[in-house]
């Protein structure tokens, strides 16, 4: 099992000139640290001996066979490869006792890392200009995602994300943001860390695969970057008429400082993740128009 091969996402066979030359024993054998963990796996950082970095997200409990598995991770890595806002991925392994993806890694880390180290360990904040690029970018990113068309091949729903959250957006040197995870609720299940019970769908039964769930956790991660828990917050407690209306409350709601003249942009995007988050699905703007409102 241990010479088992790490294979490319190029859909061929271990060449000289690829970058994943690797079998199962060297990832056993490299450095690996969790990184992060989740319903669906652990995310973990693997520095080969050679110095070479990479993730590697390990499933929990892959529902697909291995045939399905491999025709599934290639779509997914092809369909990323070309959009210059997702984390291409690289490679994967199934195995009767490991099934995983490798991608990319980035040194900055998640951009729940930024925000947590900025709020719980007196990190410098980001500014205005970086959390509107980050916003802006994955917004991209979502875009791409939601143009895919035919929106179904072989049973496998293409113009979804299906878990978007800041733990699977990853942050470069130059604060580019790069959205992770796409279509991987479509590999494995959710297993629950109290229960260890496994739920027969990846998503729960009020949380389909739909665009329309996209677009209201695109909301819940807009209401993060710009103020947090407090900003969460501030949208249970406001009248529903008036939760745009934030004028009396910028100081306590914003963490981040800025000037006049981009106070109207960061009340655009406040508007915009109330409007993301409508309880209402139908009420809930398209990603096509989200981008368009805040390129303005």
């Amino acid at each position: 099992m241990e010479n088992e091969l790490v294979v490319p996402c190029d859909g061929g066979a271990m060449e000289e000139d690829s970058g994943f030359k690797w079998r199962l024993k060297d990832v056993m054998w490299a450095s690996v640290g969790v990184v992060g963990e989740s319903a669906l796996g652990v995310t973990e950082k693997v520095v080969f001996s050679d110095g070479t970095c990479r993730i590697l997200k390990r499933f929990r409990m892959v529902y697909v066979r291995r045939k399905g598995f491999r025709r599934r991770v290639a779509r997914l890595a092809e369909i990323g490869q070309c959009c210059d806002y997702l984390v291409p991925v690289r490679a994967y392994l199934y195995s009767k006792r490991f099934k995983f993806v490798v991608s990319d890694y980035y040194p900055m880390g998640s951009l729940y890392d930024l925000l947590i180290g900025a709020r719980e360990h007196g990190h410098t904040p980001l500014t205005w200009k970086k959390r509107l690029k980050i916003i802006l970018q994955v917004a991209r990113a979502i875009c791409f995602i939601h143009s895919q068309s035919p929106a179904r091949e072989r049973n496998m729903i293409m113009n979804v994300h299906g878990n978007l959250k800041t733990s699977n957006i990853m942050i470069d040197v130059d604060f580019n943001a790069y959205l992770s995870n796409y279509g991987f609720t479509q590999l494995a299940k959710e297993v629950s860390d109290d229960t260890h019970q496994w739920n027969t769908s990846s998503q729960s039964p009020r949380e389909p695969l739909s665009r329309k769930n996209d677009i209201y956790h695109f909301g819940l991660i807009m209401l993060d970057i710009l103020g947090g828990a407090k900003a969460l917050e501030s949208i249970e407690s406001c009248d529903c008429e008036r939760k745009g209306d934030v004028k009396d409350k910028e100081g306590g709601i914003f963490e981040f400082t800025f000037e006049g003249k981009d106070r109207w942009k960061v009340l655009k995007v406040w508007n915009m993740a109330i409007e993301c988050t409508n309880r209402s699905r139908e009420a809930r703007p398209s990603i096509e128009n989200i981008l368009l409102h805040l390129s303005n």
